[in-house]
């Protein structure tokens, strides 16, 4: 029986969702973190509360809700990770970002 608070999210996920959640939590082939992001959502639909959530994950609460609104506006797409902002090549100007490296001379 599930204890804690009851969550706030309820989602119902299709069939279709489900499947390729289970796929991703038992596949070999993908990522460590696309398993463990299939298995936060799984464990929502099943009515577990958020903090037992994380435990279980081993993330912050604050991970797992991001996850759960990435799912919620974007699906399973959301679930995947995206390309972080390169602080550092955005900070020069353009006709220095397009010249490659030589290193020291």
């Amino acid at each position: 029986m599930v204890r804690g608070r009851k969550t706030s999210f309820n989602i119902r996920l299709t069939s279709q969702e489900r499947q390729t959640l289970l796929a991703w939590q038992r596949a070999t082939t993908v990522s460590a973190g696309l398993a463990r992001r299939a298995r936060i959502i799984l464990l929502l639909a099943h009515g577990v509360p958020i903090t037992d959530i994380a435990m279980t994950v081993g993330m912050s609460r604050r991970h797992v809700y991001k996850w759960i609104h990435r799912f919620v506006q974007e699906g399973l797409e959301g679930l995947h990770t995206q390309r972080r902002y390169d602080r550092r090549r955005a900070s020069l100007p353009p006709d220095l970002r397009e010249q490659p490296s030589h290193g020291a001379r």
